[in-house]
């Protein structure tokens, strides 16, 4: 039996034939704008989003996710996406937001923080790193909507671990939280300078905005940071220096330099800040084929050693965008919903 998944594709296929990719993306996104709700304003836009299925960075590639989304029918929550302008060095912002939810219901939230290849394309598409070009929103989707499966990783994860995750959100389904995405410049790591700027206007513009104008709760037990390469060195250098407002620090392939010097800065940053928030949750993730394998696993010895007790994972895949689609999405928002507190 055919079915209609591949029904889906070989229409869609047979579209782009006569039409290209491009038409063939102008007509499928009319197609989803039923539905949608998009309001701009002189500082934000806001975005219904009733089928999270992320980018692959073509637009055939888009247009037959679309199709498979439609195929799996429409997903039972949505996600709100708002952009904001912010003050330099940010200078924009994605906020997820779930919905529905009860009139009283107040959720976490995690700052995410995109690489260096987001960082390079501009505020406007870089600040969709996480929304769109990691497909964050099928994570999210997906999490809500187990079992997961080898697809939802990209195909870059083991039988054990996802037998794991399934187990887990068996028995304590996924929460949701609110992820703030904040475009992230091309810093300069060597400037400690260039990090604290953009750490104050994080602390400073974007989290109370995020408090003000989304359900989220407001204590540091609650808030979260994280970010993949270049924008987990990013996450770790802001979060560890700012343990009165962050309880949860993870960082995803971050882009650690290969020296002992590094892994010390680090551990000094982490048990500071351990010792100022005795309950900061800390987590160090690296992948088979990262090429800050080495320098990730060298900050996580040098953390145990000083008896600084934190996660510590290697996952399949490379440095790459299709671990950040796969794993690297799964394993954000997963983490911060077991260890982010919920009142």
């Amino acid at each position: 039996m055919i079915s209609r998944r591949a029904v889906l594709r070989s229409g869609l296929r047979a579209l782009a034939g006569s039409m290209g990719w491009a038409g063939l993306a102008g007509w499928t996104g009319g197609l989803a704008g039923i539905g949608c709700r998009r309001e701009a304003s002189r500082s934000a836009t806001e975005t219904q989003v009733p089928n999270a299925a992320g980018s692959m960075g073509s637009a055939g590639e888009s247009a037959l996710r679309d199709a498979d989304a439609d195929a799996a029918g429409p997903p039972p929550r949505e996600l709100r996406l708002l952009e904001w302008t912010m003050p330099s060095p940010m200078d924009r912002a994605v906020v997820m937001v779930p919905e529905p939810r009860a009139a009283d219901e107040r959720f976490p939230v995690v700052v995410a923080l995109h690489g260096r290849g987001e960082a390079l394309k501009g505020p406007a598409l870089g600040a969709m790193g996480w929304p769109h070009d990691y497909a964050l929103d099928r994570a999210f989707v997906r999490l809500g909507s187990p079992p997961l499966s080898p697809d939802d990783f990209e195909g870059l994860v083991e039988a054990s671990y996802m037998a794991k995750l399934n187990r887990a959100l068996a028995e304590h389904p996924f929460g949701r939280l609110v992820v703030a995405c904040p475009y992230v410049p091309d810093l300069d790591l060597s400037s400690a300078d260039d990090v604290d700027a953009y750490g104050r206007v994080l602390v400073s513009e974007l989290l109370p905005r995020v408090r003000k104008e989304t359900p989220t709760l407001d204590s540091p037990e609650a808030t979260g940071i994280d970010g993949v390469s270049l924008g987990g060195i990013v996450a770790l250098r802001v979060g560890l220096a700012r343990a009165e407002t962050f309880g949860a620090v993870g960082a995803l392939q971050p882009a650690i330099r290969d020296t002992s010097a590094a892994a010390a800065e680090l551990t000094d940053l982490a048990r500071a800040a351990r010792a100022r928030r005795p309950g900061m949750k800390l987590r160090l993730t690296t992948s088979e084929r990262d090429g800050f394998r080495r320098a990730v696993t060298r900050t996580s010895e040098g953390w145990r050693a000083a008896g600084i007790a934190h996660d510590f994972a290697v996952l399949p895949g490379p440095h790459d965008y299709i671990f950040n689609r796969g794993p690297g999405a799964i394993e954000l928002l997963f983490w911060h919903d077991r260890v982010l507190a919920r009142s």
